[in-house]
């Protein structure tokens, strides 16, 4: 082609989570049965909507306004009866303007950061979830930004690599928390959030929260919205449906602007309505059904259930891990996942697990070759036992370990994935001193 067509971010555009499938996918021909740990979808895993919430789509699909256009922000009931639900926490107060609808998080998480000047960077935290890592990367060109999450700390921030990084990095605009996170299933408490707000009060920078996982915080921890720290410093949290009701395939998210009047900050928020108004409006049927799902005297009880039921099997998951030698594992408290992380140097370029199937062993041996030494852990697993999970590393993160879910449904299988898992890494660990030990010779 006479001109270059391709943008400077492209190769920031990467997804693990996804990307693993294809290898699945390959292995499944092969014979090999998978058992998805890769991806948060509740309903996939087997988790059903309870009648009265489908009832109320039913309804809502038979009558013909829930198949036209809507306002380009989203449907003004909607983001009225949201805006309430936002002043009711107490903190910053907001209008039915201050929210903006999108189709899904993943929509709003790409149009943030497609809409900022290039120069203008956004910190996120490493362990990294891959949209925000990859979106914010490729805006700009160069590799995503991170502060460390503490693996010692329950996964916390470190405040003091935060502010540092900001201090020494003056093209930072803006600091990004995923709470509940996502890969790690920890909670940022109060008074972390409000440390947070601090530096971006100093430093004169805006925050995203993304909190779509903050109606899953499990009842034994405690933290709280942005819009109940943020005070007078600009900037957003990130909200939908597909975590909490659970609604993924709605694709139906949506911001909650606060402070817009501050540092030129309206400007932006406007470009990011006249992004949508180019659209038209995001999905009709999942906003309408937001009041009458979410403003069901039954959806707190649903959402308690639904807590208890992931912590539940977050205390489940922790015990099974805990005992396994060369690995770290911290309690999630909240989200439904949970990040394994290998001690420093446990893992090599050596260590394999059995595969009797030898198609399946040539492929795993061919993709292992100059990979990372989680994701050869990971490919091995795939191979041997059929279980997806996602390593480490594809999260923005230099530590070695992997990610897998709370969300099978059948104890039975769920218990036999956590068990089978112990097992590989102890096998995987152990091939190790087996692969050094002297071959005997015939003299």
């Amino acid at each position: 082609m006479r001109r270059d067509i391709v943008h400077e971010g492209s190769d920031q555009l990467t997804y693990e989570i996804r990307e693993i499938v294809a290898v699945a996918d390959v292995l499944r021909k092969y014979g090999v049965q998978i058992t998805w740990e890769n991806i948060g979808d509740p309903i996939q895993k087997g988790e059903k909507l309870p009648q009265w919430i489908k009832d109320i789509i039913i309804d809502l699909v038979s009558n013909d306004r829930t198949y036209g256009y809507v306002a380009t922000q989203g449907v003004p009931e909607t983001r009225e009866f949201l805006a309430k639900e936002v002043n009711r926490r107490g903190g910053y107060q907001i209008t039915k303007d201050d929210i903006v609808f999108f189709n899904g998080l993943g929509d709003a998480v790409a149009k943030v950061f497609n809409l900022m000047k290039r120069e203008a960077r956004v910190i996120g935290p490493s362990p990294a979830y891959s949209t925000h890592s990859s979106a914010e990367a490729a805006h700009s060109g160069y590799d995503h930004l991170t502060y460390e999450l503490d693996p010692k700390n329950n996964w916390l921030p470190d405040l003091d690599d935060l502010e540092k990084k900001i201090r020494y990095n003056d093209s930072i605009a803006g600091i990004l928390i995923i709470n509940p996170d996502n890969p790690t299933g920890s909670v940022f408490p109060l008074d972390i959030l409000q440390q947070m707000v601090d530096i971006a009060r100093r430093y004169r920078v805006f925050m995203i929260c993304d909190e779509i996982y903050s109606n899953l915080v499990y009842d034994t921890h405690k933290t709280a919205p942005l819009s109940e720290v943020i005070e007078e410093i600009p900037g957003m949290a990130l909200r939908g449906i597909s975590k909490e009701v659970p609604w993924p395939g709605s694709r139906c998210g949506w911001i909650e602007v606060f402070n817009q009047d501050k540092l030129n900050f309206k400007r932006y928020v406007k470009s990011l309505i006249n992004a949508k108004m180019l659209e038209v409006c995001s999905t009709s049927l999942p906003q309408y059904a937001i009041p009458h799902i979410l403003g069901d005297p039954r959806y707190q009880g649903h959402l308690e259930q639904r807590r208890a039921m992931y912590e539940k099997r977050a205390e489940e998951a922790w015990k099974y891990f805990s005992d396994v030698n060369g690995v770290i594992v911290n309690k999630p408290q909240g989200a439904f996942y949970m990040t394994v992380l290998f001690e420093e140097n446990m893992l090599n370029d050596y260590q394999t697990l059995p595969i009797p199937n030898a198609k399946v062993r040539r492929f795993i041996e061919d993709r292992v070759k100059g990979v990372k030494p989680d994701k050869r852990f990971v490919y091995y697993l795939l191979g041997a036992t059929g279980i997806c999970v996602v390593p480490l590393t594809g999260f923005c993160c230099e530590k070695q370990g992997f990610r897998l879910t709370l969300l099978e449904t059948d104890d039975e299988k769920r218990r036999w994935t956590w068990q089978t898992i112990v097992e590989s890494i102890r096998t995987y660990l152990d091939s190790t001193n087996k692969a050094s030990e002297p071959t005997s010779s015939v003299l």
